[in-house]
């Protein structure tokens, strides 16, 4: 029941991020035109298939979560983590592109700008210097050849096993 409860809390940042945020910031979601609306939600559709898809490896190789209160005690290098360093955050920013686009707002467009600044610095202030200190030459060589943000087609594929 534990592990259920962090890793359902685990979603309190990106309901936050995706949904809360963006409804504050345009309290008026109205569908202007349903063929717009319809290229937002696919895009949406993407971005959480993305999002899902790359938890659920966190979840089962990190052994934790997204989240700084249960992060993972595994280095996660599988599946889109082969391609991409972020992928959960590249799926958050498809999603909220997906919004400005589904209800026709420049104001979530901005704010997937600020999240995706927000995320840039954090990553490159906190997140990748604790990996590399917590993982070692295991994070340092990934982070080599895996890209943070802009995924590669040809997957990497780790020397030594983890």
């Amino acid at each position: 029941m534990n592990n259920v409860f962090k890793h359902l809390t685990s979603l309190v940042l990106p309901f936050t991020a995706l949904l809360f945020i963006p409804w504050i910031i345009e309290n008026n979601l109205a569908i202007s035109n349903v063929w717009i609306f319809s290229i937002g939600v696919f895009i949406i559709s993407i971005g959480l298939l993305c999002i899902a898809i790359t938890t659920f490896t966190f979840i089962k190789i990190g052994k934790g979560t997204l989240a700084p209160w249960n992060p993972t005690k595994n280095i996660v290098i599988k599946e889109m983590y082969r391609h991409v360093r972020n992928p959960i955050i590249i799926g958050a920013i498809i999603v909220l592109i997906g919004e400005s686009i589904a209800f026709i707002s420049l104001n979530i467009f901005i704010w997937a700008c600020v999240f995706f600044l927000i995320n840039h610095l954090y990553f490159i202030l906190y997140e990748e210097p604790n990996l590399e200190k917590k993982f070692g030459d295991t994070y340092i060589n990934y982070k080599i050849k895996v890209n943070r943000w802009i995924p590669k087609l040809k997957p990497y594929i780790p020397t030594e096993t983890y």
